[in-house]
């Protein structure tokens, strides 16, 4: 089975033909325009494969209509589904940038090789973001800026960081 990348998450209906209100998890929200054919996978993992007959945007939002979905019921239905595209149809980066799930379940080491904890989740703050990092008995806040992540490696679920005094004391 193909790996999917989440790029929306249903929050709720909007009107009565069915329509949906979505946040969108993708720094390119432009792809709604020309996106067709989607997989809807569920928090249990059930996939629904999906045709977007419209989309629009509205209020840092996605307005979805798909294909056969015309009753406020059937866009219940898909209340926190989360819209996905292939892996392999992921906008391409540049160098040094990655995709929030490349980087979770990364493992986090100093670059003196003491191991630090496990990436939980990359959180926006609206400045630099932050690696979530889960250690054995607490979590740490790490700055995912080149001077700190000094090596990042996806492939091999790596990142070596050279944390400035204090980074890792609370």
């Amino acid at each position: 089975m193909e790996d999917l990348v989440a790029i929306a998450k249903i929050v709720r209906p909007r009107g009565l033909k069915g329509e949906v209100v979505a946040e969108i998890l993708t720094d390119f929200p432009e792809r709604f325009e020309s996106l067709v054919d989607v997989k809807c996978v569920d928090m249990s993992g059930n996939r629904a494969e999906l045709k977007i007959e419209r989309a629009w945007f509205q209020n840092g939002r996605v307005i979805l209509k798909f294909a056969g979905n015309d009753t406020v019921e059937a866009a219940e239905a898909l209340r926190g589904y989360e819209i996905c595209v292939p892996e392999s149809d992921a906008v391409d980066l540049d160098d040094g940038e990655f995709f929030d799930w490349e980087l979770e379940g990364c493992r986090v080491a100093t670059v003196d090789g003491a191991e630090i904890g496990e990436v939980r989740e990359l959180m926006r703050t609206g400045g630099t973001e932050l690696l979530v990092v889960a250690g054995e008995t607490k979590e740490f806040l790490i700055p995912f800026a080149e001077s700190i992540c000094v090596e990042v490696d996806v492939e091999n679920k790596s990142i070596k960081i050279d944390p400035p005094e204090g980074l890792l004391e609370f």
